[in-house]
C-alpha cells in the first residue's frame, strides 16, 4: 500500500544503531526489550546500541546489558543543561503551572523528571556524541515487546525506499498537556507536507494526532538538520516543556508533518508490537504465519478510530487501506 521495496542482504551494514534512554531501576524491564530485538532482528545484524542516562549507568546494568547486545554496547551519561530547568524559566510560574495539572490527574502532571525526558528526547538526544558516527536509529524503550520477526534489514530499509521516518502506532495526545504548542508551532511555520494528519482544518487547529514514539525508527541526519533544530530551539524558548507538558511525540510528528515529503514517512505494520497499553498485531494472516508472529490479532487497536490515527495517516497519504480492515 505504501509502495516500498524490500532490501536484499548485501551483507553489509548500514550506519545504524539501537538507542535507549534508560535508569539503572528500569534494567529488569529493559532486559526484555532487548531481548525482543536481539532475537527478532539483530541478532542477524549485529547493530550497535548505545545507553543513555541522566546518571552514571551502574556496572550491573553494564554486565547484564552487553551480554545480552550482540553489537556493541555504548554508555554515555547525559550533558547536565540537557536534563535540567533553563535560565529563561520562571521557576515559581513553573511550579504553579505543574501543581495544578497534577491537581487535575493530567498524566504525568506535576513529574520534573518527565519534562526533562521530554524536553531531551525532542531536542538532545541526536547530539549526543555517542551518536555522530550513525546516520540512522532505533528507539528502544523499556517494556515494548516485539512480536514477529523482521525478516530484512531495517536499516537498510529506510535508506533504499529513501524514509526518514517510521512509525507503528498512532494516537491522539492529552489535549491538556499541549494547550499552546499548536498556536506556537503557526506562530514558526507555514508551510507543510501531510498536514491533513495533525490537522482536520487545514492547520487552523491541531487534530491531536501523532506518532507513538515507543517505537520510532529513522534519520538522525533529519533531527539533525537546520529545519528540526530551530523547531525544536523555538518551541523550547517558548518554555512550553515545562509551563505545559509537552510530550516529545507531538514534536517529532508535528516535525516529521511539516518538514518531510509525505513518502518519507513509512507505517511499520507487519512487526507486532506492544508497550503498556496498546498492542499492534499485523491485519494480514498471511504476514503473521510469514514472520512466525504470536500476537493475538484481536487485540490489535491499529485501525480502532477515534483515539488512533493510523485511519487519517493513510487517508492523509492518499493510500489504500491493507485488505482485510
Amino acid at each position: 500500500s505504501q509502495g516500498v521495496i524490500h532490501p536484499v542482504d548485501d551483507g553489509k551494514k548500514e550506519k545504524g544503531v539501537m538507542v535507549t534512554l534508560a535508569r539503572n531501576s528500569d534494567l529488569w524491564n529493559l532486559v526484555k526489550s532487548i531481548r525482543h530485538v536481539e532475537d527478532r532482528f539483530n541478532n542477524r545484524y549485529h547493530y550497535d546500541w548505545v545507553f543513555l542516562n541522566d546518571q552514571p549507568f551502574s556496572d550491573e546494568f553494564k554486565r547484564v546489558t552487553s551480554a545480552l547486545v550482540s553489537g556493541k554496547a555504548k554508555y554515555g551519561t547525559i550533558p547536565k543543561d540537557h536534563w535540567s530547568i533553563p535560565s529563561w524559566i520562571d521557576t515559581e510560574k513553573f511550579d504553579e503551572k505543574r501543581l495544578a495539572m497534577g491537581k487535575l490527574d493530567i498524566p504525568y502532571g506535576s513529574s520534573v523528571p518527565y519534562r526533562h525526558m521530554c524536553r531531551f528526547q525532542s531536542g538532545f538526544i541526536w547530539r549526543h556524541p555517542l551518536l555522530e558516527e550513525y546516520e540512522w536509529f532505533w528507539r528502544v524503550d523499556t517494556d515494548i515487546t516485539l512480536f514477529c520477526d523482521i525478516q530484512y534489514d531495517i536499516f537498510k530499509f529506510l535508506k533504499v525506499n529513501n524514509k526518514k521516518y517510521g512509525f507503528i502506532l498512532s494516537v491522539s495526545e492529552y489535549e491538556r498537556t499541549i494547550p499552546t504548542l499548536w498556536e506556537t508551532t503557526k506562530k514558526f511555520i507555514k508551510k507543510n507536507h501531510l498536514m491533513k494528519f495533525i490537522s482536520n482544518d487545514d492547520g487552523d487547529t491541531y487534530n491531536m494526532c501523532h506518532f507513538w514514539t515507543n517505537f520510532e525508527i529513522g534519520s538522525l541526519d533529519f533531527f539533525r538538520s537546520d529545519a528540526y533544530r530551530e523547531y525544536f530551539d523555538y518551541l523550547d524558548s517558548s518554555g512550553g516543556f515545562f509551563y505545559e507538558r509537552w510530550g516529545d511525540a507531538p514534536v517529532h510528528s508535528i516535525a516529521a508533518s511539516l518538514f518531510l515529503d509525505k513518502s518519507e514517512i513509512h507505517f511499520f505494520d507487519g512487526l507486532g508490537f506492544h508497550h503498556p497499553d496498546f498492542t499492534s498485531c499485523p491485519i494480514e494472516q498471511k504476514i503473521r504465519l510469514q514472520n512466525k508472529c504470536i500476537c493475538e490479532p484481536s487485540k490489535d487497536v491499529t485501525w480502532t478510530p477515534d483515539y488512533f490515527c493510523t485511519r487519517k495517516y493513510f487517508s492523509a497519504g492518499n493510500y489504500k487501506l491493507p485488505p482485510g480492515i
